[in-house]
């Protein structure tokens, strides 16, 4: 028999030594497009990939785990799905800022693919995206975003919030659903040229709805559109507006929530935080942007807030707009992202204690405000917020407004120790559930 015969005759055989020839010339053309690897990563299971070594409940703590494992880059797998981390300043920074335009996309989740048509400010991608947010950006500036303006729509808010407080009579309350309206009610001056009352039963059921999608969504990411003269319609007008109201109204709202609970827990905090409001805001007079300058205690308690909350732990996902290069690796393209903010804003090389809630993260030896390059809560890069520079100006308005008014403290029989600082379960980041009272200052 000859070995051609034989060949012919084991079909197994033959089979084999094809598939072998073919992994042989896949091979070769892959390495000729492409050099490096995967960053590493835990080994998956069958169908359920690592979910073994996830708490689904809070998966950024298990993440930080995994980052002391292995580094800065590495692959977990969510189920079948596929995961680059990115953790630590350095390498979120790198992949955001330095490489903007290779992670510039966002993930692909079907179902939201489904919900947003493509459209609006926070999903989109591509050249619908970059002429969405041109557009916002323009628009918002139009309405005055960063000027007097806006500030004087939030110190119009500033007076009704105070009265809600001051409704319940040193009694304890919940603060997160007030918080959420006049935050909600700033955006929707600027957007729908109107505020709502708090009682109002449309609004509650919009705020309602926010809540609920927010604590819930992840990011997806939309297919490219081609042709410019659809980006603008009624449709996307709708998507974007909605994501304006909502990315402008819970964030916010669930940082000055942080806040005085915060306050309440470090009283000694909340007191000297007082005391600069006393010195540099006369009695009687709404706080204004410009006071910021000379209050550098209370700024530096603000950013605290903001970065020892980590309302937005995992940040929305990217994906790879093409195959990679990064930090000695190979990220195929189409691949999911996750710049992961937690492990910025809680970096041990970064910050002194990043466990800890402490304002001196940002003062100097002198008491004077210090930026952290790491201060990364708006994300950063191309896919930066849009609306940070509202956010800001609210933080500082309301925060500020609210503890010249009023001084936070405990219900009877609840101890400071009683307070708990861990977060609730959600995509966002929530205080759990708890009341607080709201004493009237002086």
């Amino acid at each position: 028999m000859t070995f051609i015969t034989y060949l012919v005759s084991r079909v197994d055989v033959l089979l084999c030594l094809t598939a072998c020839i073919a992994l042989f010339i896949y091979w070769i053309n892959g390495s000729k497009k492409k050099t490096g690897k995967m960053p590493p990563g835990p080994s998956p299971l069958p169908l359920i990939g690592n979910l073994n070594l996830m708490d689904l409940n809070k998966p950024y703590k298990s993440l930080m785990e995994l980052s002391e494992k292995y580094g800065e880059v590495f692959t977990i797998h969510f189920g079948p799905k596929k995961v680059v981390i990115l953790a630590g300043y350095k390498a979120v920074k790198d992949a955001l800022v330095n490489q903007a335009d290779d992670f510039g996309q966002r993930a692909d989740i079907p179902i939201f693919k489904l919900l947003t048509k493509e459209m609006g400010l926070i999903f989109s991608h591509g050249e619908l995206w970059k002429s969405t947010r041109r557009f916002t950006l323009s628009t918002l500036r139009d309405f005055g975003m960063g000027r007097k303006t806006i500030e004087a729509r939030i110190q119009d808010e500033l007076n009704p919030l105070v009265e809600k407080f001051k409704s319940h009579n040193g009694k304890p309350f919940a603060t997160h659903t007030i918080l959420n309206a006049a935050v909600s009610n700033v955006i929707s001056s600027i957007i729908f040229g109107k505020r709502f009352e708090y009682d109002d039963p449309e609004f509650i059921k919009l705020i309602r709805l926010v809540i609920e999608t927010t604590h819930l969504v992840g990011a997806p990411k939309l297919a490219e559109s081609t042709k410019a003269e659809t980006y603008f319609n009624d449709e996307n007008l709708n998507y974007t507006v909605l994501d304006l109201f909502s990315a402008g109204s819970e964030t916010t709202s669930t940082t000055l929530c942080w806040g005085i609970l915060l306050m309440t827990k470090y009283p000694d905090i909340q007191k000297r935080v007082q005391e600069e409001i006393r010195t540099h805001i006369k009695a009687g007079q709404l706080p204004t942007v410009d006071d910021r300058r000379n209050m550098p205690y209370t700024d530096a308690v603000i950013h605290e807030i903001q970065r020892f909350a980590n309302i937005v732990p995992l940040n929305l996902t990217h994906t790879t707009a093409n195959d990679v290069y990064f930090r000695g690796y190979c990220i195929p393209k189409g691949t999911d992202v996750i710049p992961f903010l937690t492990s910025v804003l809680y970096d041990k090389t970064q910050w002194k204690t990043p466990n800890e809630f402490n304002p001196h993260h940002f003062l100097d030896a002198a008491g004077k405000f210090v930026r952290q390059d790491a201060f990364m809560p708006f994300s950063a890069g191309r896919r930066a917020c849009v609306g940070e520079s509202l956010a800001k100006m609210e933080l500082f308005l309301f925060f500020t407004g609210l503890l010249q008014a009023f001084t936070f403290h405990q219900p009877t029989g609840v101890s400071r120790a009683d307070l708990s600082l861990k977060p609730d379960i959600g995509f966002l980041l929530l205080p759990m559930p708890h009341l607080i009272c709201a004493k009237l200052n002086d």
